[in-house]
């Protein structure tokens, strides 16, 4: 069983920071991509983030140049670091990888249970 747990949410003014981390732990092969979603009331789940097994990120418009995406392939973990928070990016966060369980069967998609993140003054 693979699991991908989050850590890192809170309650944070406008205009402040705070890093969201998510480790994979279980029995598996390899992680593929890896990303970070965010899900608001009301709203689609979105993609805010991803990164390439060797480091190439990606970002939503929404959130460029204000967050950066990494990983460490040797600890299995994700971490996103939001900076110049708003309001909009109010949200429940959430981790995903793609898992390769054994060298010979295909990439499965994971998610994690979700972290809160809410900018408010």
């Amino acid at each position: 069983q693979v699991q991908l747990v989050e850590s890192g949410g809170g309650l944070v003014q406008p205009g402040g920071s705070l890093r969201l981390s998510c480790a994979a732990s279980g029995t598996f092969n390899s992680i593929g991509a890896m990303a970070w979603y965010r899900q608001a009331p009301g709203k689609q789940r979105e993609l805010v983030a991803t990164i390439t097994t060797v480091g190439i990120a990606d970002y939503a418009d929404s959130v460029k140049g204000r967050f950066t995406i990494s990983r460490d392939n040797a600890k299995n973990t994700v971490t996103l670091q939001m900076n110049s928070l708003k309001p909009d990016d109010t949200a429940v966060y959430y981790c995903y990888a793609n898992v390769r369980r054994l060298s010979s069967s295909p990439q499965v998609t994971y998610w994690g249970q979700g972290t809160q993140v809410t900018v408010s003054s």
